[in-house]
């Protein structure tokens, strides 16, 4: 009975002539050619767009794009204004982030992938780690309002900022080690496992080296994320203006290292360029468009090195 009714349904279909294949694969291409431009299109048009407005950018800041702009400090006068302690502050936070945020995540992306159980708490930590990573920034910078200066009373100071990007950058690092250690086929482990090795050392030589590309380039890209971002930074009593350095976490006087600029005030480059952008005159408004244009640059910059690396390390593994 079974069988006549799998033969009636066949003979239901009727079979397609070489003409209807023909005209049916040519509607597909046809399909995907336009598909593809329209795609090409779109970016070309925001690629375009960018290029427009960053070279608007520099040529709008480029008379102050000099030795000076970079080594004098925040001035009420335009001609003398620089950008030294807010390039300053950002590389401080940018270290206290990347100590604070990278270590942490990329263990936690390990442990969640290679050893955590799966069952439902874990499944409720990763949808949340996946969640946190699309949460505006600006929640970040309430929850290291109350978190930090207010119950751990850190104070509105460099290791506050830095703690409030590295939550910031947390989830991001986590999200890409994870991903990157998925990208390693499982015929890597198993072959591992095949000569004696063991869980840790699997790990360590063969997923974590392999998977070393995609990890770096999730913080750098992370990084950059967290060196543009300007609201987190304002709700933690960042600076407009400062005329001083932090100081020197290098000292000439043993042990050599200091920690007391992790107690300092702060501006960042985003603070100073919104500062300028604020005062009606336009020679502030050429300072700020300056300021606009290295931070771009150091965007590109970090953004093309993460590229550069995985390309590089991804060339030299030999499967």
């Amino acid at each position: 009975m079974e069988q006549s009714k799998v033969d009636a349904e066949h003979s239901l279909i009727k079979p397609k002539t070489l003409e209807e294949v023909r005209a049916m694969i040519r509607s597909h291409k046809r399909n995907d050619f336009i598909f593809s431009s329209i795609g090409l299109l779109t970016i070309t048009f925001a690629l375009l767009t960018l290029l427009i407005l960053f070279v608007d950018l520099v040529m709008d800041g480029y008379p102050k794009l000099n030795y000076q702009f970079f080594t004098d400090f925040p001035s009420r006068r335009a001609a003398n204004a620089g950008i030294l302690s807010a390039w300053v502050g950002s590389s401080l936070i940018m270290l206290v982030t990347f100590v604070t945020a990278v270590p942490m995540g990329v263990a936690a992306g390990v442990y969640l992938e290679e050893y955590a159980p799966k069952n439902w708490f874990t499944d409720i930590v990763e949808i949340n780690v996946t969640n946190l990573a699309g949460v505006p920034s600006i929640i970040y910078g309430l929850l290291a309002l109350g978190l930090f200066v207010y119950t751990f009373h850190l104070g509105q100071t460099i290791v506050t900022a830095g703690l409030t990007l590295g939550l910031l950058m947390l989830p991001i690092v986590i999200v890409s080690t994870r991903e990157a250690i998925r990208s390693i086929p499982v015929a890597i482990r198993e072959a591992a496992y095949a000569v004696g090795a063991t869980k840790w050392q699997v790990v360590l030589h063969h997923v974590i080296q392999y998977s070393f590309g995609g990890i770096l380039t999730g913080i750098i890209i992370g990084m950059a994320r967290a060196l543009g971002e300007t609201a987190p930074i304002i709700t933690v009593g960042a600076l407009t203006f400062i005329a001083f350095l932090p100081p020197a976490p290098v000292t000439s006087v043993a042990p050599f290292i200091s920690f007391e600029w992790l107690q300092s005030g702060f501006t960042v480059l985003p603070i100073q360029m919104f500062s300028w952008l604020s005062r009606p005159e336009h020679a502030f408004h050429i300072n700020a468009a300056a300021a606009g244009a290295v931070i771009i640059i150091l965007t590109l910059v970090m953004n093309g090195t993460a590229i550069w690396l995985r390309y590089r390390i991804r060339k030299n593994i030999k499967w």
